[in-house]
């Protein structure tokens, strides 16, 4: 069975940025996921950043757009908080996603690229992060 989007990702996608929607209708053919967030409005903006899981306040994140520049995405299972350990299955899933973007991009169905929360400055080297959000994908604008 192809998975698919439950109402509330579907919802939160539907704020996103129709690249953004059109990569991640692509990714959930073949790759359950579950979209967080996609627009992020000034309060919520606000908690993230002081929870400490943004480092940008309102308006400067990309989420603040409408429609956002960004989306946090996280493969199935959701576990994370239980199971730190298991932290690869989020990069195997940006490969994946990256393949599916840098794909859309070369048939002229997308127009960004795309900018990982594991590879910010996408040298690919992820050993030189100083903030990992594994779960957050944006379009390079």
């Amino acid at each position: 069975i192809m998975p698919k989007y439950g109402q509330d990702s579907f919802s939160k996608l539907s704020t996103c940025h129709l690249d953004l929607q059109a990569i991640f209708f692509e990714v959930i053919k073949n790759y359950d996921c579950k979209v967080l967030e996609g627009h992020r409005n000034e309060h919520d903006q606000n908690v993230a950043f002081e929870k400490g899981t943004t480092k940008l306040k309102w308006p400067d994140g990309k989420h603040n757009t409408l429609p956002s520049m960004a989306v946090d995405v996280a493969p199935f299972p959701i576990n994370w908080a239980s199971n730190p350990t298991n932290m690869a299955r989020y990069y195997l899933f940006a490969g994946y996603v990256f393949g599916v973007a840098e794909q859309l991009k070369s048939q002229g169905k997308i127009t960004h690229s795309l900018r990982w929360g594991g590879d910010w400055d996408g040298d690919r080297d992820l050993s030189d992060q100083k903030f990992n959000d594994l779960v957050h994908f944006e379009l390079i604008t």
